[in-house]
């Protein structure tokens, strides 16, 4: 079973996002919204393939700074970042593949592990 990210307590600045390192995955929603509710467990199935991806839940509404310095203006909105750098963005996604595209590009996932080393080490 796949688990949700909670919407983070404190929202962080933009500062704080540009300063990320690596592969992260900024989500835009409000706990109320259907449309964000439903989206879930294709954005948590798709997260799971890539653990190596940072996720944040921003519980975003009219005039929240973050929101607005993103230029959200549908949840969910899910907005890829590689070093605090805008990769993709996703608005209102419906299905995992398309998430899972984007993630993809973002952060290929881990090869899977293989048997014993031909070389005898």
């Amino acid at each position: 079973m796949t688990r949700t990210t909670p919407y983070a307590d404190i929202e962080p600045t933009r500062a704080d996002i540009d300063a990320l390192p690596g592969a992260t995955l900024l989500e835009f929603g409000a706990p109320w919204c259907g449309v964000c509710r439903s989206t879930q467990p294709a954005i948590a199935g798709a997260l799971a393939k890539h653990p190596g991806v940072r996720h944040v839940r921003i519980a975003d509404a009219s005039g929240r700074p973050l929101g607005r310095s993103f230029n959200v203006k549908l949840w969910p909105t899910l907005v890829l970042l590689r070093d605090g750098r805008e990769i993709d963005r996703l608005v209102r996604p419906r299905d995992h593949a398309a998430i899972e595209t984007a993630l993809r590009r973002l952060a290929p996932a881990p090869p899977a592990l293989s048997g014993p080393s031909s070389t005898g080490r």
